[in-house]
């Protein structure tokens, strides 16, 4: 299992969907069929703005959140990444 590193690139695992809802989102992986739910819409934010984020910290400051709560979006997120829902962003090497 890769250890969760808020200083890298991580992505929406390609088969998790998010499915935007009132109180956050439905996150569904089509690999394990595993259902979650994120019922913070900041959250969703931060998990929506990873694939185009150098770091998950940059993510987290793209989504507007606050460095001191930046603890509490870091341990949902390391969740996140347990789970499998996120994943390591493997960037193109350079040519």
């Amino acid at each position: 299992m890769t250890s969760f590193d808020p200083d890298t690139a991580w992505r929406r695992t390609p088969s998790v969907v998010l499915r935007p809802e009132p109180f956050g989102a439905l996150v569904y992986d089509f690999g394990s069929r595993r259902l979650s739910f994120l019922k913070d819409l900041a959250l969703v934010r931060v998990v929506e703005a990873l694939d185009r984020s150098a770091s998950v910290l940059a993510a987290l400051r793209s989504a507007g959140i606050a460095e001191a709560d930046h603890p509490r979006y870091l341990s949902a997120l390391a969740t996140l990444a347990r789970s499998g829902m996120i994943s390591p962003r493997q960037e193109a090497a350079a040519s």
